[in-house]
């Protein structure tokens, strides 16, 4: 049998991937609250997510999905805020990223979470076909709870779609049939 491309590539870790973006919330980034605007936050999740699924491809990736966001907490006027974004499970061209978003204290330096958000990804070629990525090796027991979670949604969005058949989502049925 022979090897395909995905197979012959050497596996990554999360930490490989990590992306740490901090900013400052100006003026022209909030709404009649003087927070932060939704969509101002949602891109630069995005933008972080992204860099994540490159560093860990090492390929141009397109967002194709946004799994979850959270907005937990508002961000506002003057806040530093850290966008931390990493790679959580690779499958063969698709990847999902998980992203936190931390606030910062101005006079303590206490950082707090703010927000959070699961994105997918998928790498692409040069003529913009999906193509094959490295598997991811968690290490950490966060990193390894985020990996098998990262499957059973994975396998929702495809009985949600149409593309998998209930039956067929042996990850996910197993939350529902323990032993």
């Amino acid at each position: 049998m022979q090897k395909t491309k995905y197979e012959d590539m050497q596996a990554k870790t999360p930490s490989e991937s990590k992306t740490i973006m901090t900013d400052l919330v100006l003026p022209s980034e909030t709404n009649p609250l003087n927070n932060l605007f939704g969509g101002d936050l949602l891109a630069r999740m995005d933008r972080a997510a992204s860099i994540a699924a490159r560093r860990h491809s090492r390929r141009v990736v397109v967002t194709a999905s946004v799994n979850h966001v959270a907005f937990n907490r508002s961000i506002p006027l003057g806040s530093v805020v850290t966008v931390e974004a990493c790679v959580s499970r690779a499958f063969k061209t698709s990847m999902e990223t998980v992203i936190d978003v931390w606030i910062e204290d101005r006079e303590s330096g206490h950082r707090t979470k703010a927000n959070e958000a699961i994105y997918t990804f998928v790498a692409v070629d040069d003529m913009g076909r999906p193509t094959p990525i490295p598997a991811l090796q968690p290490e950490t027991d966060l990193e390894k709870e985020r990996f098998e979670a990262a499957l059973r949604r994975k396998q929702l969005s495809l009985v949600l779609a149409g593309k998998m058949k209930p039956s067929e989502a042996t990850e996910l049925k197993a939350i529902f049939t323990e032993k």
